[in-house]
């Protein structure tokens, strides 16, 4: 089994939509580091010439590599990081090799093989 790791980093307010969702789309778990800090093209600033920091949360999800891109797309969407600039990113990364999977990997090769029955119906 391969595993993709999707990094979201996400505005702290829709952490809670964006696990859900993902949830939903076939993630089976995430790790959360709060209170990241981020800063896009241009800084932003309030009316006094303060620098207004937004804070993000990182989340960490290792899917299974058939799964990755519906959950990409899920947390994009979710989060709305199309809609307006400083929302946030998602971005998906190959993962080599993994270790303390073995229950997780059990679930989802049902999950995967359960697809893979459905789409050669």
């Amino acid at each position: 089994m391969k595993f993709k790791l999707i990094i979201a980093f996400v505005d702290d307010a829709a952490t809670d939509n964006v696990l859900d969702a993902a949830r939903q789309a076939g993630a089976t778990g995430v790790t959360v580091i709060n209170n990241a800090r981020g800063e896009g093209v241009k800084r932003q600033t309030t009316f006094l010439g303060l620098q207004l920091e937004v804070q993000r949360d990182v989340l960490l999800f290792l899917v299974e590599e058939h799964m990755a891109r519906d959950i990409l797309n899920t947390i994009e969407q979710t989060a709305g990081f199309e809609e307006h600039p400083g929302q946030g990113i998602a971005i998906q990364l190959d993962v080599e090799d993994t270790v303390g999977l073995t229950h997780q990997a059990q679930e989802l090769l049902k999950v995967v093989q359960g697809d893979e029955g459905e789409e050669s119906s």
